[in-house]
């Protein structure tokens, strides 16, 4: 793990503390991220598009991870663990996180799915998810979609595209 290099990590949250660690570390000056998406809200009187979160209980954070920040880190308020192997956080693929932000609030259909890794690798060319990453699905019947995945915790979520917007990435 190299210290000089501030890398991504994934934070595994209590039930919707995701807002509450994000605003914590925020306070203690540590740049977190915390991908969300444009839902419908089901309010008894009235309809009204609200912000979600795009993978529930998961917040991601930009460290060195020095023994100092991993522990201001793990005692901020909500945080349950930090996401790694054998005990070690491990940093998330920057092109994820990455093509996770070209995502964050957007209205486009996003559904979370299971981690998808089969399918070709595709990059949005146009439009306002021009540069996301992710893979290639078709569904009969239905319109083309990209899913985008995050490796280190084993989730995607999925965006309805028009193929013509996609390049496949060799």
């Amino acid at each position: 793990m190299n210290l000089d290099r501030l890398n991504w990590y994934a934070l595994h949250t209590k039930s919707h503390f995701e807002q509450k660690v994000c605003d914590g570390l925020t306070k203690k000056s540590i740049e977190a991220f915390y991908p969300r998406v444009q839902v419908m809200s089901r309010r008894r009187d009235r309809r009204k598009k609200i912000l979600a979160p795009m993978i529930p209980g998961y917040v991601f954070v930009r460290t060195h991870m020095r023994p100092e920040d991993y522990h201001r880190i793990l005692r901020t308020t909500g945080v349950v663990r930090m996401v790694g192997f054998q005990g070690r956080p491990v940093p998330a693929n920057e092109e994820e996180i990455a093509s996770l932000m070209i995502l964050d609030g957007t209205d486009r259909t996003v559904q979370n799915r299971d981690y998808v890794a089969k399918g070709d690798r595709v990059m949005i060319m146009e439009g306002p998810l021009k540069g996301l990453i992710g893979f290639y699905i078709r569904h009969k019947g239905k319109s083309d979609r990209v899913v985008v995945s995050v490796e280190l915790l084993r989730r995607s979520v999925e965006v309805e595209i028009n193929d013509w917007a996609l390049e496949k990435i060799t």
